[in-house]
Parts: structure tokens; sequence; C-alpha cells
């Protein structure tokens, strides 16, 4: 899934850690952050500001000093925010919580994973806010083993899924969700499948292969009793999508499906048995690379399964993040998500935090989607676990060891947004420069945020304008900081 697609990335040197506590009898690693002196200038401070650089100097970081807004000219350039133009709600920011993530989280000991965990999904201070969690239904490549909820020996089937059991999701995956929305009530969480039970494909393996037609109704009521056995765990599912990466099949677990296939498949079967059984689940297509927006187009042109369907999902393994907005010119009517990107063991913090801000954050945020999610939540030190044939080099945003936990890029990506974003925020109009890459949003309580990034080596003075105001505001080279006022 992830060995294909590389991106080029700087040595960096100096490695600062970050920024939350951990006060507990395994601790992270990493040394938490002494908050910033209370700013000594008069005036009224108008706009907060916290900070990441590349050079891992600032790790979300809050600064302090002065920003007002006022009409004094000058002549740095402006940014324009504009809340009177507004597009998308967001639903969130987040990661995949993989079988293996949930593995290592539990092996922490009792007060170290209530700690992360508050880091991660509260709402206080010392919290990123995670809203949004995507889960594999059965196993991913970065779970310990493969296995669907309804294996059956070489040569059976159980077409009536009578099998059918959430058993090896019981032992870590539904525990820590249920802990996790104990803290969160709110969190979303999308389910996408790596791969049908082997008994419903066309080649009898969990690598590659295709879902044979005559198990189009099986599989629905697959699909249905996953939801429903989530539910009766106080696991309410929010979206699912149809395949994980529908055009690559080298990946195990794995399943290939086309365009037709999958417009076939919603609307003859597992549109119907949602209807049938009242899901209220949103069904989500596509859910692979930006190289190929005429895949979920195909899909949605298709009225009787574009009658089922809520949207499209889209990684960044290929292609550029403006295929968003070209599925969504096709179909306005129809949601956008992002929904996986990875950071990899051989890149860098600096090449990897510039990239995946722009792309994955602004640049998903700017062409219509209303999720923003980063690739796995945890790894161990040798980037496991996972299934034979699985990623080896996917990084999660924490590695989890025998002496606690280091806060990775992913994390600082997800964080730059997730802290100050939640979901029910609206994205509004702001405009960008060469060297200044933005996206704004209203959020519920009415504040405003705005994500910029500097990809400039030189800091950047310039204005955030606002209502026919304007605040002098600077941001180091290399760097992204989030605006709030």
């Amino acid at each position: 899934m992830k060995t294909k697609y590389f991106f080029p990335a700087l040595l960096i040197t100096g490695m600062a850690l970050l920024s939350f506590a951990c006060s507990c009898s395994k601790k992270s690693t990493t040394p938490p952050l002494v908050p910033p002196t209370p700013p000594v200038t008069s005036g009224t401070n108008d706009v907060e500001l916290w900070v990441t650089t590349a050079s891992q100097g600032q790790l979300l970081q809050k600064q302090t000093g002065i920003r007002s807004f006022g009409t004094v000219t000058n002549s740095s350039p402006n940014i324009e925010v504009d809340s009177t133009q507004a597009f998308q709600s967001v639903d969130g920011f987040g990661y995949t919580l993989t079988g293996g993530s949930a593995t290592l989280i539990n092996s922490l000991d009792a007060a170290s994973k209530a700690n992360l965990l508050q880091e991660l999904f509260g709402s206080g201070n010392l919290s990123i806010g995670i809203s949004y969690l995507r889960v594999s239904i059965g196993a991913s490549d970065l779970s310990a083993s493969v296995f669907s909820y309804d294996d059956m020996p070489a040569g059976q089937t159980d077409v009536n899924l009578t099998n059918f059991s959430l058993s090896k999701d019981t032992v870590d995956l539904i525990p820590l969700l249920k802990q996790i929305l104990a803290i969160n009530p709110n969190i979303k969480i999308l389910g996408s499948p790596w791969s049908a039970p082997v008994w419903m494909k066309d080649n009898s393996s969990s690598m590659g292969g295709g879902l044979q037609p005559q198990y189009y109704t099986a599989y629905a009521n697959y699909f249905v009793k996953y939801i429903q056995a989530m539910k009766a765990n106080g696991i309410s599912i929010d979206a699912v999508t149809l395949q994980n990466e529908p055009q690559h099949g080298g990946n195990n677990p794995s399943m290939v499906m086309s365009a037709l296939q999958q417009a076939d498949f919603v609307k003859s079967a597992l549109g119907p048995a949602f209807q049938a059984a009242a899901i209220n689940t949103k069904i989500i297509v596509w859910d692979h690379n930006c190289d190929n927006p005429s895949y979920p187009i195909t899909v949605l042109n298709d009225p009787a399964a574009k009658a089922f369907i809520d949207g499209s999902a889209f990684h960044l393994y290929g292609g550029d993040i403006s295929a968003l907005s070209a599925v969504h010119n096709a179909h306005t009517d129809k949601n956008l998500y992002f929904t996986e990107q990875w950071t990899g063991a051989n890149g860098s913090f600096d090449g990897d935090f510039m990239w995946h801000v722009k792309n994955v954050v602004i640049g998903s945020m700017r062409n219509w989607s209303k999720v923003a999610l980063e690739w796995n939540l945890a790894n161990d030190p040798l980037f496991g676990p996972h299934t034979p044939g699985g990623c080896t080099e996917c990084k999660g945003a924490i590695t989890i060891g025998n002496s606690g936990f280091n806060r990775n890029v992913g994390y600082y990506i997800i964080a730059q947004a997730s802290k100050f974003i939640p979901a029910g925020s609206v994205r509004i109009s702001s405009t960008e420069t060469t060297d200044l890459s933005t996206a704004a949003f209203k959020r519920p309580d009415g504040k405003k945020v705005m994500l910029v990034l500097n990809s400039a080596n030189a800091t950047i003075i310039f204005n955030i304008k606002y209502k026919g105001k304007w605040s002098n505001v600077s941001l180091p080279p290399q760097s992204a900081g989030t605006f709030i006022w």
C-alpha cells in the first residue's frame, strides 16, 4: 500500500521534542513544555499564535507578544480572511487507529495510557483534540495478523454469516475505542475494509483478487453486521468506505474493485441493505489516490448508486490534491474526505512536516475535504506490528517502546490543526501568497482560526486582514503557524 510512493526529505539536525507533560510512572521520553511567560507588553492581544518550525526549534509552541487589529497602514502583504464566504463544514482531524496502534497503546501502564489518551483526545490545554478516527473493518496491513470477521476453512463458505464475530477486535481495539469515547463522545469513526473474507473472493487469497458478484448480498450484510455489532459495543460508525485502495492488490490484506463494480455493489446490495436495516452510516467510495479522479466520478455518475453515496475519499501517494476539487465540481452535492497519508521510516521531520501541512491539511481543506487524516497513530521502534507483507516502514504519529512514547512528525502535522479547529467548524475564504499557504475557519464558538505555512527560508511579516482591520504578524522560516482571534 505504501511502498510505491516516497517523498523527498532533507536531513535535519537538532531534535527538540515537545510540548505536553506526561506525569506518570512510565514516562514519555519527550520532555514537557514549560508554558511561556505571559506577555508584558502593554496593549490588547487580539490574536493567539502557535508555531511549529520544520527545524524543530519550536514544537506546537504558544507565542508571546502583542498582535492587535487596527487600521495603521504598513507595507506588509495582506492575507485577507472573509467569513461571509463559507465552504464545507469540518468533521475532524486525526489518524487511523490500526489494530497494531491499539495493541501498543494498551501495552502502556495505566497512568501513562490515561495521560496519553487525554493528550490525544481530550479538550484541555494540554490536549491536541483529535476529533476523527479511521479504523479497519477486519485486519489492515498494520494489524499483527490477517483476519476477517468471518474466516472459514478452505473450500467452505458462510453466506448467512453464521460465524460472523468481532472477537479479534474485542481484545484491544474495541476496549480502547470505548475509553476514547469516554473522553470524547462526539469523535467520529470511519470504517474501511482492506479485504472481504477470502471465501467471497475470486482468488481465494487475502491479497488481491476481487469480490465475486454472487457474494454481493452476503458482503453487504457483512457491513450491516459490523455496524450493528459495533453499535452493540457502544461504538457508532459514522461512515464506511467500500474498500481501502481498490486499485492496489499487492498489500496484505487487499482487494481490487473497479469503479463499475463499486457502483454495482452499492446500488444492488449495500445501499438497499443499509436501507432495510435502517442504518444511517454514510457510504463513501474510492478511498485511493488523487491520480484517478475519474474513478469516483464514474461511480457517482450512476444515479442509482449515487442515491446511496455520501461522497468520495482520497489518499495522495499519486496525483495532485486539486483532484478533490475536480470531483467536487463534477458532483457538488457530494462530500469529500482525505483519509490517509503516511510518514515513512526514512523521511525527515522537516521535509515531511512542510509537505504534509501544505498538502494533507491545508491542501485538502482548500479542496473541499471534510477531514484530514494521517495514516497510523502508533508504531513500535521497529515500525510494527504489521502483517506478513504489510508495510514495514510506516511511522506512526507516536512511537511506543519500553520507555514510554515519543511524538513523531505526524503528531505535529495533525496537532497544528486538530488542537484549534474542532468538528463543526466551517472553512471560510482566505487568500494566499507565493510563500504563504493558508486555510481559514470559523469555529462553532465564533472564533476564527487560520493555519498558515511559510515555505520561504526567511521570516515573513504580513497582515491578517479581517473586516476592514488588520493585524501585523510574522511567521518564522519553514514553519506552520495557527492564528486564532
